[in-house]
């Protein structure tokens, strides 16, 4: 006859099994957990490079198309894939591969020329061969003034906490694509040398004409720079938004919330 001793294993030992087992299945559950983390770090990696990639606006560059605090997404696939196209812009390759050349009037975002580093944000306005200048706060292409129109008078916050009046024109490039621009009247970027704009270059310029560090500064942006076309604005909040600030935290432009950036020459 078999005791029970001899049928069942010591308790200790069977405790010892229990905790082998946990430990199995903790390690093939923080396993598991790994794997999905690195996948979808791996499938946000592919669509922020092939397909959209987010933006935040920070700066009043872009008004009235943009505002501070608009979160946009960029699309990659439009003008194709560079290095620039891929995190931290590694030299893996020269030039644009499978991509189609900016249009004028688009807004594009594209590595800084000062560093080839920092994200910018402005329109396309020269095209390759294009002379480009500002007269006297008129943008001119190949020596012709660009037709613009007085569309209103507006009030807007300056810098130093006060007011100022801002006249607001409907600008319309030769190629008919209309969009809205801040003038604050007569500043020294109003008045320009003739830029020529050379092969595989674009000269870019943003809407608030009178508080926009473009191409008026740092010349016509290399192709190669773009990073992609903004499509949308997916997310907008007021500057006095802040993190740590929860009664700043609903502050949202709800009207703002997947507002497309096609032209709307009527819209502020």
């Amino acid at each position: 006859m078999v005791n029970e001793a001899e049928r069942k294993p010591p308790e200790s030992e069977a405790m010892a099994e229990e905790t082998i087992e946990d430990e199995k299945r903790d390690g093939e559950s923080w396993s598991e957990n790994v794997k999905t983390v690195v996948y979808a770090l791996a499938i946000a990696l592919v669509l922020r490079t092939l397909l959209f990639q987010p933006f935040h606006i920070p700066s009043e560059s872009m008004v009235p198309s943009l505002l501070t605090g608009d979160y946009i997404f960029a699309s990659k696939y439009t003008y194709g894939y560079s290095k620039h196209s891929i995190p931290l812009s590694p030299p893996l390759f020269e030039g644009r591969i499978l991509g189609r050349a900016p249009e004028r009037g688009e807004i594009a975002v594209f590595k800084y020329p000062g560093d080839n580093r920092t994200d910018y944000i402005k329109r396309v306005i020269g095209l390759p061969g294009d002379t480009v200048q500002m007269r006297d706060g008129v943008l001119h292409i190949n020596g012709d003034p660009v037709p613009r129109e007085l569309v209103k008078t507006v009030t807007e916050p300056n810098r130093y906490g006060g007011e100022q009046s801002v006249e607001v024109y409907r600008e319309t490039l030769p190629n008919g694509v209309e969009y809205l621009t801040f003038d604050m009247g007569q500043r020294e970027a109003d008045d320009t040398r003739v830029y020529f704009v050379p092969a595989n270059h674009y000269f870019m310029m943003g809407d608030n004409r009178d508080d926009s560090r473009d191409s008026r500064y740092f010349d016509a942006v290399d192709v190669e720079a773009f990073v992609g076309k903004a499509q949308i604005v997916f997310f907008s909040v007021n500057e006095n938004f802040r993190i740590l600030r929860p009664w700043t935290w609903f502050n949202f432009r709800l009207n703002r919330f997947f507002h497309g950036l096609k032209a709307q020459p009527d819209e502020l």
